[in-house]
């Protein structure tokens, strides 16, 4: 069945006057509305009003326009009912095939400083959901169907098939659009619900820019679907990756794989892992998961610099690891990453003779992730019957925040050391201990009940690799309860603290950082990761 008639009524109007031309000279009648019919005829497209279509002019200052049985039948009668199409010939209505529609910028309004609580509900679409939602309901059957467009990117796939063989939308496509219909109306209408969930006064001032609360009280939450996954943490677990449907820039979501096997669940957690932390760095940077913990970080003068610093720290831990670097691979970063067992590497390029390097290591998965600011707008955890959800911790204390507690003042190589521990601690799962010098891990004790086994398995670990700990740097991410977790770490060697403060027995803890002749930084910010 042939696209006789279009309905298009934009809000976003990318491509649309070129699309609306292309319908044209296919013979398609075109309906419009308000600045989109404007902005059609202006450019030389026929083009009728919907009330001129309807009889019926568009009244309430335009909140009705398109609410009419003449839009609605067209849309929602069903082309394989004898029935339904002698009733719009009785009724004088005429079939809409395609219906072109996106809404009113509600979030985009309620983003502007400034909006009004009135500008918000105004920028409630109604007439537009309405007619997306019939239009996909009669998405159809394989005998014929109404098309219903919201998204720009969609205009050369519907043309493609009208050029087509059948000359009209296949029903797989309408169906996939009504599905992508009824997800745009879902995220549309929880973002009003969740607008007005969050307003902070029961009776808001109409002209005025409404007081929200920063959780409103009900959320909304959808994602698209990435891949669906071999399997979840387990074999005998399900898992799918899903993501937001608008990536923030630098965030993993965004990534392309040039490369390598499949990713697995355990995979995308630790390469999460390894990007963030290793995106936080300024200078060239390589960060090395395990389990979702850094099990070696460094920085340096090259990306080949900071891999090998990193892999000294837990030669054994880094096998079959996750590595991430902040720069682009070259050829010389790949030679020596491929000498190892290495199960993801994140980057944000690759030179051609690292591709090549790799090339030769098939099942190395290649993730290529851009660098960028974005963040999270929000973090969640999954509970019993609920979901437990936080503002994401982006936060990095500033050197000018730092406050010295001891007599001994650190000095500027100390600090640098301390601050790069610090950076490091605050991807590190609770109890965390990091040792640290010369720009890079010495020492990592991650995910212990206690914050004095933490240390004591940091210096292990260090042992282990052959590096010493004398001179080095401590950061705890938390306080430290009793000063016996800061007596293991001085004991292994190290010549300086840094951790937040806060315990009932700090000026214990104070006291024994003086004792041992040591500076101690307070940050007065915790970083848990659990």
């Amino acid at each position: 069945m042939k696209i006789q008639t279009a309905l298009i009524s934009v809000s976003d109007k990318t491509g649309i006057v070129d699309f609306a031309q292309a319908l044209a000279t296919r013979g398609v009648r075109i309906l419009s509305t308000g600045g989109t019919a404007k902005m059609l005829a202006e450019a030389g497209v026929k083009v009728t009003e919907v009330a001129q279509h309807t009889g019926s002019p568009e009244i309430l200052d335009g909140r009705v326009k398109t609410l009419h049985p003449k839009v609605h039948g067209g849309l929602l009668a069903r082309r394989d009912s004898t029935e339904h199409m002698q009733a719009l010939e009785e009724h004088g209505i005429e079939r809409i095939d395609l219906l072109v529609v996106n809404l009113y910028p509600f979030r985009e309004t309620i983003a502007r400083p400034g909006c009004t609580f009135a500008d918000a509900i105004e920028n409630i679409d109604i007439g537009g959901p309405a007619m997306l939602r019939a239009a996909a309901k009669n998405h159809g059957t394989p005998v014929g169907g109404v098309t219903v467009v919201i998204d720009p990117a969609d205009y050369a796939r519907v043309l493609a098939d009208i050029d087509g063989p059948h000359g009209s939308p296949s029903y797989a496509l309408r169906l996939e659009l009504a599905a992508k219909v009824y997800a745009h109306t879902a995220a549309y209408d929880g973002a009003i619900a969740a607008y007005l969930s969050s307003l902070a006064k029961a009776e808001p001032a109409q002209n005025e820019p409404a007081e929200r609360n920063p959780w409103p009280r009900v959320l909304t939450l959808q994602l698209k679907q990435n891949q669906v996954l071999r399997y979840g943490e387990n074999p005998h677990q399900q898992a799918a990756f899903y993501a937001d449907p608008a990536v923030a820039p630098g965030l993993l979501g965004s990534y392309t794989q040039l490369q390598g096997k499949e990713l697995s669940y355990n995979n995308i957690a630790d390469a999460d892992a390894a990007w963030e932390c290793v995106r936080g760095f300024e200078s060239a940077a390589c960060v090395i998961i395990k389990h979702a913990n850094p099990c070696g970080v460094a920085v340096g003068g090259t990306p080949l610099e900071a891999y090998q610093k990193a892999f000294k720290t837990d030669p054994t831990s880094a096998f079959g690891g996750i590595i991430a670097f902040n720069r682009p691979v070259d050829v010389a970063t790949a030679e020596a990453v491929s000498q190892q067992f290495v199960e993801v590497v994140l980057a944000p390029e690759y030179s051609s003779q690292a591709m090549a390097v790799f090339a030769a290591k098939k099942n190395v998965r290649l993730l290529q992730v851009p660098l960028g600011d974005g963040r999270n707008a929000f973090d969640v955890k999954r509970v019993g019957g609920g979901w437990l959800v936080q503002n994401p911790d982006d936060f990095l204390v500033a050197d000018a925040e730092f406050r010295v507690v001891t007599k001994v003042q650190p000095t500027d190589a100390q600090i640098e050391d301390l601050r790069f521990a610090w950076k490091v601690a605050k991807y590190v799962k609770s109890n965390a201990i990091v040792f640290a010098g010369d720009g890079m891990t010495l020492g990592v004790g991650a995910g212990q009940m206690s914050r004095v086994d933490s240390a004591r398995i940091a210096s292990i670990k260090a042992q282990n690799a052959g590096l010493t700990l004398a001179g080095s740097a401590v950061a705890s991410d938390a306080f430290f309860p009793f000063r016996d977790g800061l007596d293991v770490v001085v004991d292994a060697g190290a010549s300086c603290v840094i951790q937040p403060g806060g315990s009932i027995r700090d000026d214990e803890v104070i006291a024994a950082a003086d004792e041992r002749g040591i500076p101690m930084i307070f940050t007065g910010t915790r970083h848990f990761r659990h």
